[in-house]
């Protein structure tokens, strides 16, 4: 091997070995034009492209000179960003650095190739974790390595859905052993019930910001020996299996590593063990009562706080929980009673199952739920926890979710804004002013980006279509047959009855004629996943499929299988429209509509959630009037109608009413409107930021010596 292949190969092993590719542009198309068929095939996976890529290919790169000079100033790029120790974070949370923030969550949305995310609480966490890098927040992730992640869809030919599970190969993912001084990986050990947990510890680099991630099992071996093998899977056992190795492992995890959070964060319940555990190191370490240490370890606990729907809300067992949190129980110095209390609305009603939102909530002093709306629907849903306050006086805040902007955005936009935006916008995205400049856009330029955008998703689209009909054994495969020319709508997401994905199929004559009008044409694209016992959700997706072999709808209507963060990002950056229509006020958040702004993609959404504070009236397109009936099928029938009137008296005429040079312009100035509103408010950078100042300098500020100098 010559000297300039071995450093071709060195320095794209070094990008490879940290997540920080994922939200690089100009990194992941390093690899990409080595192989680009081969890059696709390993799911834009570095480590495992390196592994298949032939040495013809980097020999062919490595003896050009002007990819060797692209790729020594990426090397160089990561290096300076790694080692910088001057950013927002320096300079506005300095008290931070000694005592990092811990933030737990079950899920983690990093990138396609790493599978341990189901939807959009992943993807957050993932999002959170990232800016919080970017910004030099000091932050250590912890989750759980699901060995074969959530499920691949599959559709057979009625449009039924199954699921499969595949080992993930971890030596050929971003995901590292954390290993002793003699190479022995290290791990974490601790009695539940009879059995012993034995917890291994995974380490994911994500930029600056490190995410521990947990991998175990119970000894003696017992049927729980693969309880951790899936996200969202088995029964409740399994799952509050999955909660204490996430909570209870994951804080003995980071102390183990020398770590002394200043604050813990709790994405969601699930993760909620882990203040207990921390408040048992803390009586055991300072001979403190119950009562004391759960004082202080509140007091350096935020909780955010994810759904408005009952059911995502984990409930165990009173005598489950019992059994197996016996000896935590025990070193908390608590009755049974006292202990299930602290998991009840009424501590005193021996019938109320273990919530662990409830657990959360009253160990956490700083509480925030993801959305104006969502804040109101908190309160609301959690009041008998403050039966003594109205329901204004409720102490859960909000914050409004962000998206990771370079994540998310389709490079040829990317290089767009920073022709117009300036060079530096990506460090100026929470700055209004950076987003006003969009008003000064050539339309012409900004429609000819979003329709380059829209033919990369069509051709996704006829690959993917391929694909399917290659499995299927369908003969010779047809394209997508999906028009270039046509306004395309996209809904992707979990496919749950209160999503309504089948609310724009109530009046299928009606939308006929809307889809099939030659002059106006419409086409619409579904994706998204149901869980594997939601037999109603499956239910949906036959639906939505037998609608698309409809003859009325073929062509014009198309599900797409095994919906993914790959899948998510062509479908937002190559849509018209993005499509979201939940029964109100079941959205927290909603933030796929955010990542949509950023590439030119325009919402049509309910007023729930996020669209509910940032719509304007000329941002994008609201139906349903924010109104809500306590008939849920009052409430669909009359927001299917609104919609329908939406589609054809605003959508459809603003898509087609073209100027001589053929743009539609008062469409165009929607999505200029949409980024001068939207893209300073609704990134992660703005949410992060959020947190620093409202939560984490507030929780760390009270932080006491809960952590002896010296103790590890």
């Amino acid at each position: 091997m010559d000297e300039y292949v071995s450093h071709t190969r060195e320095l794209l092993h070094e990008l490879a070995q940290n997540v920080r590719w994922a939200w690089s542009g100009e990194f992941s198309e390093l690899f990409s034009e080595i192989d680009v068929d081969l890059w696709r095939h390993t799911n834009h996976n570095p480590t495992f492209f390196l592994a298949e890529v032939s040495p013809e290919c980097i020999e062919t790169v490595a003896h050009n000179p002007h990819y060797r000079v692209r790729l020594e100033r990426a090397c160089r790029t990561f290096r300076d960003y790694l080692g910088s120790t001057s950013n927002w974070a320096t300079t506005n949370a300095p008290g931070l650095g000694a005592q990092p923030v811990v933030y737990f969550c079950a899920e983690f949305g990093l990138h396609e190739s790493v599978p341990i995310y189901s939807g959009g609480l992943g993807i957050l966490a993932g999002d959170h974790l990232k800016s919080a890098s970017d910004l030099g927040v000091p932050l250590q992730g912890v989750g759980i390595l699901y060995k074969q992640g959530y499920f691949i869809q599959e559709l057979d030919r009625h449009g039924a859905q199954s699921e499969h599970y595949v080992d993930t190969p971890l030596e050929r993912t971003a995901v590292e052993r954390i290993c002793d001084g003699q190479g022995k990986q290290l791990e974490v050990r601790f009695p539940v019930n009879d059995h012993e947990m034995v917890v291994r510890l995974w380490r994911c680099n994500v930029g600056r910001a490190p995410l521990i991630l947990l991998e175990g099992n119970l000894v003696p071996d017992t049927n729980d020996h693969a309880f951790n093998s899936r996200l969202y899977g088995g029964d409740q056992r399994t799952r509050i299996l999955q909660e204490i190795m996430l909570g209870i492992g994951g804080h003995k995890a980071i102390r183990l590593l020398g770590i002394h959070p200043g604050v813990i964060h709790l994405n969601e319940g699930h993760s909620a063990f882990a203040v207990l555990e921390s408040i048992a190191e803390c009586m055991e370490l300072e001979g403190l009562p119950f009562t004391e240490a759960s004082w202080r370890v509140r007091e350096r606990t935020v909780f955010t706080t994810h759904t408005p729907v009952e059911a995502g809300h984990d409930r165990f067992d009173p005598g489950l929980v019992l059994n197996l949190l016996r000896k935590l129980r025990e070193r908390l110095h608590l009755s049974e009673h006292d202990f299930l209390g602290l998991g009840r609305i009424n501590p005193d009603d021996q019938g109320e199952p273990f919530c662990m939102t409830v657990l959360a909530l009253k160990l956490s002093n700083h509480a925030n739920a993801v959305s104006s709306l969502h804040g109101h629907v908190s309160r609301k849903m959690w009041q008998g926890l403050w039966p003594q306050r109205t329901r204004d006086e409720v102490p859960i805040g909000h914050i409004t979710n962000g998206v990771h902007v370079p994540s998310w955005i389709a490079q040829p936009m990317a290089r767009f804004f920073s022709r117009d935006l300036g060079e530096d916008w990506p460090t100026h995205l929470c700055h209004p002013d950076t987003w006003s400049r969009a008003g000064k856009m050539d339309p012409f330029d900004l429609w000819d980006v979003t329709n380059l955008l829209k033919r990369e998703l069509l051709h996704f689209l006829d690959r993917r279509t391929e694909r399917r009909d290659e499995r299927l054994g369908d003969g010779v495969s047809q394209p997508s047959g999906f028009d270039p020319e046509a306004l395309t709508i996209a809904f992707a997401r979990r496919i749950v009855p209160y999503k309504r994905p089948t609310l724009l199929f109530r009046d299928p004559d009606r939308l006929a004629k809307l889809l099939n009008n030659p002059e106006r044409p419409v086409q619409i694209l579904f994706a998204g996943k149901a869980h594997p016992n939601d037999d109603r959700g499956k239910a949906l997706i036959r639906e939505i499929h037998d609608i698309s072999h409809d003859p009325r709808f073929e062509g014009r209507v198309m599900f797409l299988e095994n919906y993914d963060m790959n899948v998510s990002r062509h479908l937002l950056q190559g849509c018209d429209v993005w499509f979201n229509c939940p029964r109100r006020p079941y959205e927290a958040c909603g933030t796929s509509g955010m990542k949509a702004v950023f590439n030119g993609t325009l919402n049509l959404s309910v007023l729930d959630g996020w669209w509910a504070e940032a719509y304007d009236g000329r941002n994008g397109y609201a139906f349903g009037r924010g109104l809500t009936h306590t008939d849920p099928h009052y409430q669909d029938e009359r927001d299917g109608d609104d919609l329908y009137r939406v589609l054809e008296e605003q959508v459809i005429p603003d898509f087609y009413d073209r100027s001589p040079e053929g743009v539609p312009l008062r469409w165009v100035e929607r999505m200029s409107r949409a980024l001068i509103t939207l893209g300073w408010r609704y990134n992660s950078d703005r949410m992060v930021m959020d947190y620093v100042r409202e939560y984490y300098l507030r929780a760390a500020g009270t932080l006491t010596a809960a952590y002896p100098e010296g103790h590890e």
